[in-house]
């Protein structure tokens, strides 16, 4: 019987022939290497965001509906005065996983967040599912708000004794009022929004992002404004009990609340296009979660004392509040405020949607058509144009509340890979030149693990269930087309 054939091990290989087998051996879970992240320019795109530019793209994500809306609401049903607690421990929480995206950012210059990190420690397949989510929940972010933004500017012509036709007003199924459900046919402006943010992005970043900070500077000053005038009418009755629904009620809060406090990770995909990532990056994340939860808490002290959490507003809460203490042009202005103030987080949401799209196209996971950038404007146009597209269909044909069903879990399990990431390159890669460290090492990302996968216990079974169906469609997707076009594969089979 002929003796079998020894396998050739990989010591005894020339060099090109230990990478194949290497690659080939790891699959699905073959893992791009960080330095080759790095120096791997492709389509590169502009840099041309500076420190600050960065920090006003984060401000833009995190503070939106959450200051506006969502801590009145909040502070009513769930927390009372306590609403602040829920806000603070929402940012610490966010803040946990924040500090792995620094170290990441600062470590990886290149587009994507969470779909690049997954890739280059957890494996494609694990990368390629992140950025599938993050594709579908920063689309419908984009679509959510929009369809938000356009009741405020239902809400602000009403006051001006504007009214719009009927059938612009709301998706199919909507009704408000006496009219029959079914009756309005398409939210005409929050369609056009998202157009609108799509084209603002296809301008150029640097035109883009002068755009973007404007609008942030006019919602500082809005929110700045509301809390100084709010201070001095500021009754300290209100403020007991301050735990009307018990700790269980902050706790509950929390859970809401979180949904306000990221934002930051949209913008970390920005992170090739920064001047110099590696040390405005981490930073521009860091101070982005530093000056929202300021204002966040600032805000809802105001809130609750210029108010008792029982009349609070649970969907317009400063603008009524400053009505009845007789102050009704200033609700007008936090209503302009807020229709503005809420834009910026279709901008940072959208541009995060783009980015990953782009990398995820440059890898070969999606078609590289996707992955073509304008020859004079430097920007990944189709990939924006198609994702904006699609945010305009979102909102223009489905209520909020469907819409609002497809975000938030792949954030969360994002937010899951990030953490877990961090820590194993710490591990297996401790001396990688790293220009910002996640503090507390491994218990600050584990604090960020458990709180994402405790507020995913939170979701509802259709929000599991359309994630499931997303999950496998990209299941297919993958194997069918983005395993055999990858990058990694075609260089494993030189």
């Amino acid at each position: 019987m002929a003796k079998r054939a020894k396998r050739p091990s990989a010591e005894r290989l020339p060099p090109n022939r230990v990478t194949v087998v290497r690659m080939t051996t790891q699959g699905v879970f073959r893992r791009k290497p960080i330095d080759q992240i790095a120096e791997d320019n492709g389509d590169g795109l502009t840099r041309t965001l500076g420190l600050w530019q960065l920090t006003a793209i984060g401000i833009g994500g995190i503070i939106g509906a959450g200051i506006f809306s969502l801590a009145g609401a909040v502070a009513n049903k769930t927390a009372g005065p306590a609403v602040l607690v829920s806000f603070l421990i929402a940012g610490v929480a966010s803040a946990a996983a924040a500090f792995s995206y620094a170290e990441f950012a600062g470590l990886i210059p290149k587009a994507g967040s969470a779909y690049t990190y997954g890739y280059a420690v957890l494996g494609e397949i694990v990368g390629w599912f992140i950025g599938w989510d993050l594709l579908l929940e920063y689309t419908a972010i984009v679509a959510v708000v929009a369809i938000g933004i356009s009741g405020y500017f239902t809400e602000l012509l009403s006051l001006l004794d504007i009214h719009l036709p009927q059938w612009m007003l709301g998706a199919p199924g909507t009704e408000t009022g006496d009219v029959a459900a079914g009756t309005y046919k398409v939210n005409l402006f929050a369609v056009l929004l998202c157009l609108l943010i799509a084209f603002v992005l296809n301008m150029g970043m640097k035109n883009a992002a002068r755009f973007e900070t404007t609008l942030v500077y006019l919602k500082i000053a809005v929110v700045a404004l509301v809390i100084v005038v709010g201070a001095f009418h500021i009754n300290t009755d209100n403020y007991n009990p301050f735990f009307p629904f018990g700790i269980s009620g902050a706790l509950t809060g929390a859970a809401t609340v979180f949904f306000a406090v990221f934002g930051y990770d949209a913008m970390s995909t920005a992170a090739e296009e920064s001047k110099d990532s590696q040390k405005h990056m981490p930073k521009a994340i860091i101070y982005s979660l530093a000056v929202s939860m300021v204002l966040y808490v600032l805000a809802c002290l105001v809130l609750t004392g210029m108010v008792n959490y029982k009349d609070v507003d649970s969907e317009s809460a400063f603008a009524t509040a400053f009505a009845d203490i007789g102050l009704p042009a200033l609700g007008i202005i936090i209503s302009v405020g807020a229709i503005l103030g809420i834009t910026t987080v279709l901008f940072t949401f959208l541009l995060g949607a783009a980015r990953v799209g782009f990398s995820m196209s440059r890898d070969g996971l999606l078609p590289p058509w996707f992955a073509k950038t304008h020859p004079v404007k430097h920007v990944p146009s189709r990939i924006t144009w198609v994702l904006g597209i699609a945010s305009a269909v979102i909102a223009g044909f489905l209520p909020i509340a469907e819409a609002a069903e497809l975000t938030n879990i792949g954030i969360l399990l994002a937010f899951v890979v990030v953490c877990v990431a961090v820590i194993v390159l710490r591990y297996k890669q401790p001396d990688l030149p790293r220009t910002f460290r996640t503090p507390g090492m491994p218990v600050v990302p584990v604090i960020g693990i458990i709180f994402s996968i405790w507020l995913i216990t939170f979701l509802n079974p259709e929000t599991w269930l359309r994630f499931a169906a997303w999950f496998v469609i990209g299941l297919i997707i993958y194997f069918a087309y983005s395993k055999r076009h990858s990058v990694m594969e075609r260089r494993s089979t030189r």
